[in-house]
Order: C-alpha cells, then structure tokens, then sequence
C-alpha cells in the first residue's frame, strides 16, 4: 500500500515538473516554430522580452551581414523559423538569449583577430615605407634652380637645373621627382608636377652630376605669368637601378590606411601579441 502510495506521488511530482517546465522552441514545421517562439517569448518576464526579440534576430542572422541589432522592430516567428531552426530548436528563452550571447562573443573574437592582423600589417607597411625612405635620403639633390631661357629664335624657354650626388652603394639610371614652384606672394604654386629623368649613362656610387632639364614649353612650367623670384623645390620619390628596375619602391600608407593605422592603435595597441609572419601578410 505504501508502495503504491509513494509511486503515485512520485509520479505527480514527474507531471507536475513536466507541466511547469518552461516552453521550448519548435521548429520542426512552421506552424509549430510560428507558434513556439510566441510562447517562449510570453513565458518570459517583461523586462527580458526585448533582450529575447534581441537574441533571435542574432541567431537568425548568424553570419551577422546587414544586421541592425538595435532596430526595435520585431522580426516576425516565420522569418526567425527559416532562417535559425537548427540554432534554436529545443531552446528555452533563456538558452535562446545564453546562446546568443555566445554568438555575440565568438564575433568580437574574431573582430579583434582580424584587427590584429589589419594593425600587424599596416605597421609593416608603414616600416618598409620609411626604410625606402631612408635609402632614398642616400640620393640628394644638392641644388636647384628653375630659370627661363632665350632661345635662339627668341622664344621663353623654361629650365629646370639641379645637382644630384649618389652616395647609395648602386647606380641609379632614372630620377622620379616632385616639382614645387612657388612665389611668396602667391597662395597658389604655380607648379606641382611629378615628372622622371632618365640620366644617360647612369650615376655610379658617390658619383655628382648637374643637369639642365627642358620642360615643355607649351606646358606649366611654360607660364609666362611665373615672376623672376618663383623657388623650386625638388623631392626625391624614386629612383630605378642601372637595369631601371624600381630601388627601394615601398609605398606609404595612404590617407585612409594612416587613419585606420591609429584608429587600430589606439583600441588594441596595448594589448595585441607579438605579430607572427603570417599575420603580418594576411588581410
């Protein structure tokens, strides 16, 4: 009698646990996933609802590409259904927000690798950019001077002098430069080119040569407006070897890639490890 006494109450007990359970979600049709995310989402307290309309756009959008997770707009039961039944199915509200919470944290893991990398590979860019630099300051231009000429028909023509001394440990055969002629009265300059000269025979290590350059006439340099006491400024941005293949041609990092260089810093440069080679490359 006692026997069957503690079996019955036990096996109220199993019911009554079963009944209390929370609800879980369905996803085995869509009619029963349509009905069981609306249930899931009443059994839970108020204040979690919004946590939970939260989680499911989260699941539903597991590879998270066009995603605004802070629209308040619900996505309705059936898109969440088809898109994340295999995430979902079986999942009590509570395990639906656990569950993407987890998602939430995998990606900003993979977030900040990827940054690493990104950060890695900016700094090794902008390394190898001033070490071209460096080599390049090997080449100087000791002077120069911008001056219009009278040819022997009379006709204006424009000059471009400079000295150059090669005290690299190679011979260059071809100068690319950046032209800066300016006026002290004048905002404006009145030429910003970049143009190349191809030294005929080459310049040898610790070599020094001057050369008179003829632009065109017809062109910028041409202007008959530019006064007597314009300055030129010449910089050196590349240089090619005897064969006429590029010397030291790392570029720098452009505008954008200097911002996203310090943006990067400024968020991990304290923490990142120690780059390996691989990640130095990747991105």
């Amino acid at each position: 009698m006692w026997s069957l006494l503690r079996l019955s109450a036990l096996s109220l007990s199993a019911l009554v646990l079963v009944g209390c359970s929370d609800p879980k979600v369905d996803t085995s049709s869509m009619p029963a996933a349509v009905v069981s995310i609306e249930k899931v989402r009443e059994s839970l307290p108020t204040y979690k609802r919004d946590e939970f309309d939260t989680a499911l756009k989260i699941i539903a959008m597991s590879s998270f590409n066009g995603i605004d997770l802070f629209n308040p707009q619900r996505m309705n039961a059936a898109e969440i259904a088809e898109s994340a039944n295999a995430y979902m199915h079986g999942l009590t509200g509570d395990e639906i927000i656990e569950r993407a919470d987890e998602m939430l944290r995998q990606r900003r893991a993979r977030e900040r690798e990827q940054a690493l990398r990104t950060l890695n590979r900016l700094e090794a860019k902008q390394t190898s950019a001033q070490q071209a630099q460096e080599h390049l300051t090997q080449i100087s231009i000791d002077s120069a001077r911008y001056y219009l000429s009278t040819s022997p028909y009379g006709a204006l023509e424009p000059v471009i002098e400079l000295t150059v001394t090669n005290g690299a440990d190679q011979a260059v055969s071809e100068l690319m430069l950046r032209g800066l002629l300016e006026s002290p009265e004048r905002e404006i300059a009145w030429v910003d080119e970049t143009f190349y000269y191809v030294i005929a025979g080459g310049l040898a290590p610790g070599e020094s040569a001057t050369w008179s350059l003829a632009p065109n006439r017809f062109g910028p340099w041409g202007n008959d407006q530019i006064p007597r006491n314009a300055e030129l400024s010449l910089t050196l941005q590349g240089v090619n070897n005897a064969e006429g293949e590029p010397l030291w041609n790392a570029p720098p990092l452009t505008e954008s890639e200097t911002a996203r260089l310090e943006s990067l810093r400024t968020e991990y440069g304290g923490i990142r490890p120690k780059a390996t080679d691989s990640q130095a490359a990747d991105s």
